[in-house]
């Protein structure tokens, strides 16, 4: 299993648009991918799961993925992230 920690520095969390984005991303790949947030977590591959967490400006999570191509999963979401969180 691989996993990264991220500080979200997008205003408005993670909402409907960058929830899309992630969903999109994760399901390029045969990896498990969750998010975890304040002890709860959900599976990146359904936007609602995301979208439920709640997760707003300044929040630490934590990603992570396992399965045949975990890395290139962590790897790929954390780009996403930086890029648009």
């Amino acid at each position: 299993m691989k996993s990264f920690q991220y500080v979200i520095q997008n205003e408005a969390g993670i909402h409907a648009r960058p929830a899309g984005l992630l969903v999109k991303q994760a399901k390029q790949f045969d990896a498990a991918c969750t998010l975890e947030v304040n002890g709860q977590s959900a599976d990146i591959k359904k936007m609602i799961a995301l979208l439920k967490l709640g997760v707003e400006h300044g929040m630490s999570v934590t990603v992570k993925a396992e399965g045949p191509d975990e890395e290139l999963a962590v790897a790929a979401l954390q780009k996403l992230m930086e890029e648009n969180l």
